[in-house]
């Protein structure tokens, strides 16, 4: 009895997982407001499964935004203890962007139409990245290659910039991934603004 109930068990975590890995998938492609029984029919299960595993629609996106949250702080946080140079955290930064660059799109642009704790994950995802954004700045500016304004101020100018290009892809890359393209050009230009350049290089 007690092996079936283990075998239960697994296979549940399996449908689970195969219904979030698939939710993030669709909801790259199409967006978050994607229908249930789309999710369920692509995961291969049937539609009262996806209600089994989460008590909603919303709770589904929840669940698919505090995962990627998890991921990209794991990755932000593993690039801070390497002591990167601003240039080399912008550059991997937009490197983590792009492996999630369709998800993160939509999600900046339905953000105001999603659930109030799903805005809370942005806040999150966006406190976790000023965070070790502002450990790599401080260092710029205590060494005066930096310009001294306050990090937040930065931070928000470079996010900005970066969410700009991604909420207008159809104007600047339609056929491809903007972050990829322009990658050198918002670097530059950003650190262009910020550096001392009597410092020399940041």
């Amino acid at each position: 009895m007690t092996e079936t109930l283990g075998k239960r068990q697994i296979q549940k975590e399996i449908t689970r997982e195969s219904i979030i890995k698939t939710a993030t998938e669709l909801y790259s492609k199409q967006g978050f407001f994607i229908p249930t029984n789309e999710i369920a029919k692509e995961a291969g299960v049937a539609h009262g499964s996806i209600f089994v595993h989460f008590q909603s629609r919303d709770e589904l996106q929840i669940c698919t935004l505090n995962r990627i949250a998890e991921e990209l702080g794991e990755k932000l946080h593993d690039l801070s203890l390497a002591g990167e140079n601003l240039q080399k955290f912008l550059s991997a930064h937009i490197d983590i962007l792009i492996e999630y660059e369709s998800f993160y799109t939509h999600l900046i642009s339905e953000l105001p139409s999603l659930p109030a704790e799903a805005q809370h994950t942005m806040i999150s995802i966006h406190s976790m990245t000023s965070h070790h954004f502002t450990e790599v700045i401080e260092k710029g500016v205590q060494n005066e290659r930096i310009k001294d304004i306050p990090s937040h101020m930065l931070y928000n100018v470079w996010i900005s910039l970066l969410h700009y290009y991604l909420q207008n892809k159809n104007l600047f890359a339609p056929k491809e991934s903007v972050l990829t393209r322009y990658r050198d050009t918002l670097m530059s230009t950003y650190l262009a603004l910020i550096e001392n350049k009597k410092k020399g290089e940041i």
